[in-house]
């Protein structure tokens, strides 16, 4: 009896764990929560002992979960951490686990890993929150051996320090919890910045782009990379930024957010209403924050921020703004008015600059330009000229300086100068205007209008109930969970598409002409359905199955640049796998630098100008994938193959991120690389079992920057070749001697392609070889950044 007795206390002790981690701030190794069971004490089972942070599943939408953190007072359950935010998981049979390995674990309904912790063969026992809202994994001493805190989604709590390796990214929108656009981080140079990081553009907007580090009141002499936001509303970082929350003082709960309208905001909760108010925030002015209203359009005050389209323009999609606008005529070399739009400016995308050029001369300059779509000239003292070849980050403000100059048909021009107005700038049907400003909690109770987010979020739900009934009905129609719920996800925050492999059969005509091929594949050339000309790549060896691949697709999808090849989209169907770019006209390099038997593209010497073009946005495309993109990105396989040229001989790199794309080790480890460069351009520690960094990178682009100016193959190229090796050795110590004797000015001319006949300039070309050099070392330590080759090129180009 007293047997029967203690097994069956036993028995009851897993139902004890359970019902424990509902109520109190731990959860214990062995023990796992499903959503269905945390329903029953509404979703939170972890709770931090103070009672301001609570912890579990947060639904949205239909079926949608997300495992996070949320002030347990606030009125909308405000949350401040995220597990999955990207991948949300089914409302039914998903379950938090920590597993006895010691791994914190979230799996969705099927079974498949949503989340999951880095925690394994560790000595964890319990799972804890904090009152400071940090979720931390202990061992039996109390020692955290993983914490929230170091991986932050868009909000910054007090006491959690934020460092070099952090970002906050900002959500869609306040329904919509996915990976947004803007982001605030320690860039490269040690100093707090945002960026806007958007399907077409990348382009940091604050601090103020007019100033310098300095005059903006940071420092970039530093190098920790840290701040913190204490408990009294004060924030203090190493650059130098400093602000306090206007309530400054204990007891206050508070959280720095930066929200998806691309504004950082310090907020403090009223706990007897739940409500927030904003004590602080980045940016008075909200058109200032790049990439509002897309392509072409401009951020107005009416008196909101309200998206607009400038004249002869109009919206490309009046329900998603991020869309722009697009003009209502056929753009021409020959257009030759201009509408004046006062107090307007778009940031970036500058053809030229000019301090002297008056008027009239800045006017002629964008006509004597094709791709000059419009100039602003500034009154300012001096005044100040820029023409434009895109259109973007425009916003009108009364204090702006200066007026924005349209290029439109002649026969569109008005007679009067156009002058930007609110009447004819509102949008949509109606009444119904769109803003883009963030909302603001007014203590009279008032309610805000987001009219584009609610009907936005609106037919996203729709569009989400569907898929998931969709979803639903084959999960009981076939064996097993479908796939149908998750791609229909995926369709909906996509930020380019998914083609069939019959499309893209069709496109290249059952894939007949090939222009190229490489490491990681062949590559044809196609046009879509909408005309558009592109380069498709047929991927081999790739062994990831679909999740995996689409996973990594996505990133590459959201890196954008304009020294980078754009992708479209992908194909992912059965074990076919291939990747859809923009076409670039004229090849890649080595047709142009070295020539082919077979083409006839070299039919002149590639000039100087065009070289240090090439050398200086190769060095900004790497400088970005290394240091401001989301996902920090290491080529792998940097030569001139892989190195496209535009009608302009602008640079384009391609085949970036296909490393990590197509060299998993079969344990699918990310980290797991093999040996996949080129020969000749892979650095010495590729063969030392050395961990790969992007040092890598700035070895194949030294290389290659020394083929530019000698103008011939320095390196190995495919099969094992011996005296190519020592071409490029004996290269290095020919211009290691030359440097050592510099006052001679002949040194450089000596080591410059003698098909150049003299063209070149001196000063570009010692800093090319010196750069070149530095970029080989055997030492990656002594090499430097492509950051700082990329300032170092800029700084020596001749005007």
């Amino acid at each position: 009896m007293l047997s029967q007795v203690f097994i069956f206390v036993l028995l009851q002790i897993p139902l004890f764990y359970l019902a424990a981690t509902r109520a109190s701030n731990h959860l214990f190794r062995g023990s796992s929560v499903s959503i269905n069971d945390a329903a029953r004490s509404d979703l939170g089972f972890l709770i931090s002992k103070d009672g301001a942070f609570t912890c579990g599943f947060y639904g949205s939408g239909a079926n949608a979960y997300w495992f996070a953190i949320w002030f347990t007072n606030s009125k909308d359950k405000t949350v401040v951490w995220m597990a999955n935010r990207d991948k949300p998981v089914n409302g039914q049979g998903s379950r938090l686990n920590l597993r006895e390995d010691g791994a914190l674990v979230l799996t969705d309904l099927d079974g498949s890993i949503a989340w999951q912790t880095n925690t394994t063969l560790t000595d964890v026992v319990e799972a804890k929150l904090r009152n400071s809202g940090n979720l931390v994994l202990e061992d039996v001493a109390g020692r955290v051996l993983w914490q929230s805190f170091d991986s932050p989604t868009d909000t910054l709590l007090p006491t959690q320090p934020f460092t070099k390796n952090m970002r906050l990214i900002s959500g869609i929108s306040p329904q919509v919890f996915a990976s947004g656009y803007f982001s605030f981080f320690f860039d490269s140079d040690n100093v707090l910045k945002m960026i806007y990081d958007g399907p077409e553009i990348s382009s940091i907007y604050w601090p103020n782009l007019d100033l310098n580090i300095f005059q903006n009141g940071r420092t970039t002499y530093n190098s920790s990379r840290i701040a913190i936001l204490d408990e009294k509303g004060s924030f203090v970082s190493s650059d130098q930024m400093a602000f306090d929350a206007s309530d400054m003082g204990i007891g206050v709960k508070r959280r720095l957010t930066m929200d998806h309208d691309g504004n950082l905001r310090l907020y403090s909760l009223n706990e007897s209403s739940g409500s927030w108010a904003i004590t602080w925030q980045a940016i008075a002015e909200q058109c200032v924050v790049h990439g509002l209203c897309g392509r072409n359009g401009i951020c107005v005050y009416a008196p909101e921020p309200t998206c607009s389209c400038p004249p002869q323009h109009k919206p490309t999609n009046s329900s998603d703004w991020g869309k722009g606008c697009k003009p209502s005529f056929k753009r021409s070399c020959l257009d030759s008015g201009f509408v004046e739009m006062t107090h307007v400016d778009y940031y970036g995308f500058d053809l030229n600059y000019s301090t002297t050029a008056s008027f009239e001369q800045c006017k002629h300059l964008c006509l004597g330009d094709c791709r000059c779509q419009a100039f602003s000239y500034r009154l300012t003292n001096p005044p100040m000229c820029l023409t434009k070849s895109s259109l973007f980050n425009g916003y009108r403000s009364s204090g702006f300086p200066g007026n924005m100059y349209l290029r439109v048909p002649k026969m569109a021009q008005a007679l009067e100068p156009v002058r930007l107005n609110v009447s004819w700038l509102d949008c949509g049907n109606g009444d119904q205007k769109v803003l883009v400003k963030n909302a603001t909690y007014v203590p009279s109770g008032q309610k805000f209008k987001w009219a584009y987010l609610y009907s936005f979020t609106s037919t996203i739900g729709a569009i989400e109930f569907i898929i998931l009934a969709a979803g639903w009905f084959f999960l009981f129609r076939k064996h097993g969970f479908s796939n149908s719920l998750e791609d229909g996800y995926r369709a909906i925050s996509s930020q380019f598409r998914s083609f069939s492999y019959g499309e893209l059969k069709k496109a290249t005509r059952n894939f007949t002409e090939v222009v190229g091929t490489g490491g990681f594949g062949a590559v044809y050339k196609g046009v879509l359905a909408d005309e558009r000309v592109v380069a498709i790549k047929k991927l081999g060896g790739v062994i990831q199955g679909e999740e995996e691949f689409w996973a990594e697709v996505n990133t590459i999808g959201r890196i954008n640049h304009f020294n980078l090849a754009r992708m479209w989209g992908f194909c992912s169907e059965g074990k076919k796998r291939l990747l859809v770019y923009e076409y670039i006209e004229r090849g890649s390099l080595d047709k142009h630098l070295f020539g082919s038997s077979s083409t006839n593209i070299n039919t002149e010497v590639l000039g100087w100008k065009e070289r240090f073009k090439i050398a200086l946005g190769t060095a900004k495309g790497l400088a970005y994938l290394h240091h401001e993109c989301l996902e920090w990105v290491i080529h792998c396989d940097v030569k001139p193959e892989n190195i496209l040229l535009d009608v302009g001989f602008e640079p384009k790199i391609s085949d970036f991120g296909l490393a990590k794309l197509c060299q998993r080790g079969g344990n699918g480890s990310s980290d797991s690389f093999e040996i996949r460069g080129t020969k000749g351009y892979m650095a010495p520690e590729w063969t030392t079992n050395l961990p790969v960094t992007s040092k890598v990178d700035v070895y194949s682009y030294g290389v290659v920057i020394m083929e530019l100016v000698r103008g011939v193959r320095l390196s190995s190229h495919g099969e094992e070749n011996e005296e190519e090796i020592t071409e490029l050795a004996s290269f290095v110590r020919l211009a290691k001697s030359k440097m050592l004797n510099k006052e001679d000015p002949s040194w450089v001319e000596e080591l410059v392609d003698p098909r150049l006949g003299g063209q070149v300039s001196r000063k570009e070309a010692a800093v090319m070889i010196e750069v070149g050099l530095s970029c080989v070392d055997d030492d990656r330590k002594k090499r430097p950044t492509m950051e700082s080759v990329a300032q170092l090129l800029a700084e020596c180009e001749d005007e």
